[in-house]
């Protein structure tokens, strides 16, 4: 199996897709602007407790403040807090972390009123985005993970992954970290640092720890609370760190600047690989290019057909989600309904896999199969959604189908769930009902760029439209676009987009910027 990646970088949000055998298997976007994500470190104070929850609100700058329980204050909480005193009490110096001394350990029967006071200041990392009415989930217990390592403050234990299977490996790789980790801290061996040379996992654990220690700087240098102390790497090099494997192709990105930072961390972690990540420089926007935009129209939405003709409902609660299996109007199994349904619901399961991965859909999830009597075929069934789903990063538990034929999964949510909307809001009625003539759509481009050219003075720019309009303007040697540029000038450059609507345009400088040209009176 081979994957690609492909980063559209858009001036007000970026999105990255990760394709398997040319297959939108995930696919996340996010706002530029966007400024929570898990992996935030902040300096912060506790804003209120909770005694009947056990638990404390922390205002980290989120409109809602962040939910905090006693259970994830952490094992080390004391050291923790007894440190942070030492650091912000010396304003010259830095205390060393080597000097720090472990406390008690924190009692998991304890109660948060006789740990945490209003007003104190504490660490704390985001390990929950904001999802719905709910404020960000927060922990003490403060990581920072790399490719090979997760550096983890005030652990002094090393764990190896229990994937890694082989004994003398796992006690190669404690060996190795014991001799080279710095006192008081711990490390968490990942499955991808098997094989890895002592080098290699040295570097990592150099760059983690500065991580650390641009942490505590900026925890020693606050003053107004609260203070983000480490920002998690952006959405692409955080999904690449977690994502990145031999089977990698390309990485293909349409911005300069991300495919910088891209290519170092590629760089640093895989050298011999550093080539597989190329700059795109095509006409057309990247994902219509790669195949992305069809794919992300036909699945996404409540509806998504797979294999002749079946289809799933998938409806999303503030509980949990549901999906529904329907075998719609395909040809009936020559070998009876039996088979039939057998032959739905593994396509299904094929299917579903995939859309839990690229919605991100986390929580409870119930599946509703056609109903099948044979005992072997649900099993079938069965292993088909488990093997289907090992190649899910979230953590998930998958049960097998009960008497009612629902099979019911659980999985790991860490962010809202992804909603793209397919549905295309007429953008020139904008909901009232009635357009002008589409006859009438060429004549107000021309309106536009003469407003652009002759009042705006601006003489190069590139116009987007939907590939059918695209084609239009293109046809024939003297094409309406040759027209154009020999009236308004040469500047003119017409980019065919499936990601708009039939009558939808957009303007944009050589340098990707949108002007906007719309008004009321295109649609009267």
């Amino acid at each position: 199996m081979t994957c690609e990646v492909i980063v559209d970088v858009q001036p007000k949000k970026i999105a990255i897709a990760l394709t398997e055998d040319k297959r939108l298997v995930e696919y996340q976007e996010e706002e530029q602007s966007a400024s929570f994500n898990v992996g935030n470190i902040y300096f912060a104070k506790v804003r209120k407790l909770m005694p009947g929850l056990n638990a404390c609100f922390v205002n980290v700058g989120h409109e809602r403040d962040a939910f905090l329980h006693y259970l994830d204050l952490g094992p080390q909480f004391h050291s923790f807090a007894k440190y942070l005193k030492q650091v912000s009490s010396d304003k010259k110096n830095i205390f060393p972390m080597q000097k720090a001394s472990f406390q008690q350990e924190l009692p998991k029967e304890g109660s948060v009123q006789n740990v945490l006071q209003l007003g104190q200041e504490i660490l704390v990392q985001i390990v929950k985005e904001p999802i719905s009415t709910k404020g960000p989930r927060l922990t003490c217990e403060i990581t920072f993970p790399g490719r090979y390592l997760v550096l983890v403050p005030f652990a002094d234990k090393v764990n190896v992954s229990s994937k890694i299977k082989s004994s003398a490996e796992r006690a190669r790789l404690k060996q190795i970290i014991q001799s080279i980790k710095p006192k008081n801290f711990g490390v968490i061996v990942r499955t991808v640092a098997e094989g890895k040379k002592v080098q290699e996992l040295d570097q990592e654990l150099m760059i983690l720890l500065k991580r650390w220690e641009d942490a505590i700087a900026r925890v020693h240098a606050a003053k107004d609370l609260p203070t983000l102390c480490y920002e998690e790497t952006n959405r692409t090099v955080a999904l690449l760190r977690d994502l990145f494997n031999p089977t990698y192709e390309n990485i293909f990105i349409n911005d300069p600047k991300v495919y910088d930072e891209v290519k170092d961390y590629v760089r640093l972690i895989a050298p011999e690989m550093q080539e597989i990540v190329k700059l795109y420089k095509g006409k057309l926007p990247i994902f219509d290019n790669f195949d992305v935009t069809r794919q992300i129209k036909t699945s996404f939405g409540k509806t998504v057909s797979y294999k002749h003709g079946a289809y799933l409902i998938i409806e999303h609660t503030e509980a949990l989600h549901v999906v529904d299996v329907n075998s719609g109007n395909r040809a009936k199994n020559p070998d009876g309904q039996e088979a039939n349904a057998l032959e739905v619901n593994l396509g299904a399961a094929d299917e579903l896999a995939r859309q839990l991965r690229l919605r991100d859909m986390g929580g409870i999830i119930v599946v509703d199969f056609i109903d099948m009597n044979v005992a072997e075929d649900r099993q079938k069934l069965y292993e088909r959604m488990v093997e289907n789903m090992k190649r899910d990063r979230a953590r998930h538990n998958i049960l097998p189908l009960s008497k009612f034929g629902l099979m019911q999964i659980t999985r790991q949510r860490v962010r809202p769930v992804t909603e793209v909307h397919v549905d295309e809001t007429c953008p020139t009625c904008m909901g009232k009902g009635t357009i002008k003539s589409s006859f009438l759509f060429t004549d107000l481009i021309e309106q536009k760029i003469d407003q652009l050219v002759n009042q705006l003075q601006i003489r190069s720019f590139v116009l987007h439209v939907h590939p059918y309009v695209a084609a239009y303007i293109n046809q024939g040697l003297v094409s309406l676009k040759f027209r154009w540029q020999m009236k308004y000038g040469f500047g003119i450059r017409v980019i065919p987009n499936q990601r708009l609507a039939f009558l939808q345009y957009e303007f944009y400088t050589p340098k990707g910027e949108e002007i906007d040209m719309k008004s009321e009176d295109d649609m009267r």
